[in-house]
Formats: structure tokens, C-alpha cells, sequence
């Protein structure tokens, strides 16, 4: 059984370098790539701050434009090791342990542009569950969240399949109604689209704004910039299924 009371999560947050960042959206975004992977980073965090379930999130990167980009938005920035993506949230999640001992500990993809605070609380409620689990991206072949609850060794293992990696290592599979904003992940045009018909915040809107202007293929169709409201602590989400 899980402690009574939670004292809220610590998220850790990737942020890889812009060099490297968002490649597969070089050719809709043009000379914009490294503003959007900023501006998405910086939504998602600031929707994950947003949420009452979130204490505190600590972003891992060493990359000198984002890392002031996402402490302004209140992000703890710690560097990133560069020994890769699990390395960097086993990184993060030693900071996160330092910073609050006795809380639940989760490692959040940093491209959820629409991330949604209510519906990221019902992920994070349903994990306080479990030793440790995760949710499964919207192809159902990644992940977006992992967590783990005090006490319990945090060993996410993001990367390509790592949906089924997850599963084989024992952690619990989360399958909710209504948290498509916590598993719509960004890393190609089609996924932009998606994400902006949910509605982005307002950063990524800004991006998309000029990537419609100049005729690059994201789009902006209805709804992008809408998530300033949709999104705020106060918004409604469907309710939540229960995990498998």
C-alpha cells in the first residue's frame, strides 16, 4: 500500500541540446526548429508546474539557450551528465531525491505542448498506486511518464520501444480515459498537428503562428493557443479509467 499522504512529485524532465533536438522536424520548421523545441519544452513544463499534484520539476539539459528559458518558467536546471537520455534522468532523479527525500519521483517527456495540469493529475494519482509505472505514448510503443513512489529505485528506460522495456521490468502499465494530452508527444509534423488540434500552449502556438505564415507544413488549424485555458488548473478532464 502506498504511503497515506503525498507530498507531491518531483518530474524530471529531459531537454537534449538544440543541435540535436526535434530533427525530424527540421523540414517543416525550417530556421524555427530550435525556437520550437524551446517554446515546446518550455509549455510543458509550465503546464506540469501548473498541476497541484507537482511539487517541483527538474529539468536536465546542457544546453545554454534552453537551460534559462526553462528556470524562468520555474523549472529547477540541473546539467545533464551526456551520457544519454536514461543516464540523464538517473541524473535528475539523484537531484530530485536530494531535493525531497521522502516524495514520489517521475520522469515526464519534455514534448507535451498540450499538456493538459488535470489531466497530468490523473496520471500522477494513478501512479501513487504503484512501486513503480508508467503511460504509454499515444502509438503505444514509447512512454511519456514514469514514476516510482519514495523509497523505490528509479530506473526509467525511455528510448525507442520502451513501452514494452517497461513492462518486461516489471513496471505497471497505466490506462486511462482522458489523458490524450499526456501522451501526445512531438516528434514529427503529423504529431505537431495532433497536438496543436488539442490546443498548445501558448509558446508553441507562437512558433506554429510563424510556421503558417511562412507555408511550412505543420499547419496552425483551429484551436492552437487554445490550451492557456483548456489546460489551467482549473480546467476539466474527462474522468479517469482504471490502470490495467
Amino acid at each position: 500500500m502506498p504511503p497515506a499522504e503525498n507530498p507531491g512529485w518531483t518530474l524530471v524532465v529531459p531537454v537534449k541540446t538544440l543541435v540535436a533536438a526535434k530533427t525530424r522536424l527540421s523540414e517543416a520548421a525550417g530556421p524555427h526548429r530550435a525556437a520550437l523545441a524551446v517554446a515546446i519544452a518550455c509549455d510543458t513544463v509550465e503546464a506540469a508546474l501548473r498541476c497541484a499534484a507537482v511539487a517541483r520539476v527538474v529539468v536536465v539539459t546542457g544546453d545554454p539557450v534552453a537551460a534559462p528559458a526553462l528556470a524562468e518558467v520555474g523549472a529547477h536546471v540541473t546539467g545533464d551528465p551526456e551520457a544519454g537520455l536514461n543516464a540523464a534522468l538517473r541524473h535528475g532523479g539523484l537531484e530530485a531525491v536530494r531535493l525531497a527525500p521522502g516524495g514520489p519521483v517521475g520522469a515526464l517527456q519534455a514534448d507535451l505542448p498540450a499538456l493538459r495540469p488535470a489531466e497530468l493529475a490523473l496520471v500522477l494519482a494513478a501512479a501513487w498506486e504503484f512501486d513503480q509505472s508508467f503511460l504509454p505514448d499515444a502509438a503505444e510503443v514509447g512512454t511519456t511518464f514514469y514514476g516510482v513512489r519514495p523509497g523505490v529505485p528509479f530506473t526509467p528506460g525511455f528510448g525507442g520501444p520502451s513501452r514494452d522495456r517497461h513492462l518486461r521490468r516489471g513496471a505497471k502499465e497505466l490506462c486511462l480515459h482522458g489523458v490524450d494530452s499526456v501522451r501526445r508527444d512531438v516528434d514529427t509534423p503529423d504529431d505537431l498537428r495532433v497536438a496543436l488540434s488539442l490546443g498548445v500552449g501558448p509558446r508553441t502556438a507562437e512558433i506554429a503562428g510563424r510556421l503558417a505564415g511562412a507555408g511550412a507544413g505543420a499547419g496552425r488549424p483551429e484551436g492552437a493557443g487554445e490550451s492557456e485555458d483548456a489546460g489551467s488548473p482549473g480546467g476539466e478532464s474527462p474522468p479517469g479509467g482504471s490502470p490495467r
